[in-house]
């Protein structure tokens, strides 16, 4: 298998999708953020690598509820102004 950086992997025992950073003839050196927006940095040997199945339709649904959270925030927002127009 030929990797490159920015080539999405997993290990192939699973868990997350790592992204390529470094490809140093069998290892491949991978970054992945963890769940608390920690940055790893691991190199791993290309044998126990394989390709990610990236699904397209899951990136449209994370950039749908990134756009729900604004909308969420700019209602609150409008709520606060009301609060402090009632107030003055």
């Amino acid at each position: 298998m030929e990797l490159k950086p920015g080539d999405v992997v997993m290990l192939k025992s699973g868990g997350h999708p790592v992204t390529v950073a470094e490809v140093i003839e069998d290892t491949v050196e991978c970054l992945w953020m963890g769940e608390k927006g920690d940055l790893f940095r691991e190199t791993f040997p290309i044998a126990v690598l394989e390709r990610a199945e990236i699904d397209p339709s899951d990136e449209d649904e994370d950039v749908e509820e990134d756009e729900e959270d604004d909308d969420e925030e700019d209602d609150e927002d409008d709520e606060d102004e009301h609060k402090k127009d009632k107030v003055a």
